[in-house]
């Protein structure tokens, strides 16, 4: 990801978060809060995040607690929102909101999940 992009304004902001529902704008970042099942998920949305961010050379800021992850992000070299945060923020929301479909190999984790995670 590249730092040399423009930032954009609000009512642009507004336009290109439709496509990410869950996300808003607020004080010059775009903003999502996770809630998990508690410490361990937690732990597991965070590196997730991490390891996303670190591949793609953009970090967000994060604030976390036993069940919950709030991920901010603005392109500071941009001092605004940039295509960057967009494409980051699509790909933590589709990596720590990924679930194994019912009857995939994986939906044994899921069953053991259900009733610790929110979407």
């Amino acid at each position: 990801m590249s730092d040399d992009k423009k930032a954009y304004n609000e009512s642009e902001i507004a336009e290109k978060l439709k496509d990410l529902p869950e996300w808003e704008y607020r004080d010059g970042w775009i903003r999502r809060k996770y809630k998990t099942g508690g410490w361990p998920h937690t732990l597991m949305v965070v590196n997730a995040i991490g390891y996303i961010a670190e591949a793609g050379c953009h970090h967000p800021d994060l604030a976390v607690s036993w069940a919950e992850v709030h991920v901010k992000l603005m392109t500071h070299s941009a001092k605004g929102v940039t295509d960057n945060d967009f494409e980051l923020a699509k790909l933590i929301e589709e990596h720590v909101m990924w679930r194994p479909a019912e009857g995939d190999a994986l939906d044994g984790f899921e069953v053991g999940m259900k009733k610790k995670w929110t979407r």
